[in-house]
């Protein structure tokens, strides 16, 4: 269950940054071009969710794919949203199963 919430996460910022993209009609290389990036690289690692793209950047990819900042920012919040959820189930989850420590052993002697 985790793992198919952690493909989603991902995939919410991703998916909607390669769409914003390509309906902006510029290439990954248009794009690395005009923020500075030496490698399309960069991009293709966010569309495929292997990475994400710095706040700042974030900010410069609204304007160059003619978006409301507002929109980005949604975007961005719902992912990150669901990331932590993620992590936090993991965390939760895994300390209920994790086994009683040495004092609270001998607490219930």
């Amino acid at each position: 269950m985790l793992t198919t919430e952690r493909t989603n996460q991902i995939e919410i910022l991703a998916k909607f940054l390669k769409e914003k993209r390509v309906q902006s009609g510029l290439s990954q290389k248009d794009v690395a071009e005009r923020l500075g990036y030496s490698t399309s690289q960069f991009i293709s690692n966010w569309e495929r969710g292997i990475s994400h793209p710095p706040l700042n950047t974030l900010r410069s990819l609204s304007q160059l794919y003619k978006i409301n900042p507002e929109e980005m920012f949604e975007v961005l919040l719902k992912a990150t949203v669901a990331q932590v959820e993620v992590d936090l189930k993991k965390k939760f989850y895994a300390a209920a199963t994790a086994p009683a420590s040495a004092e609270a052993q001998a607490q219930s002697s």
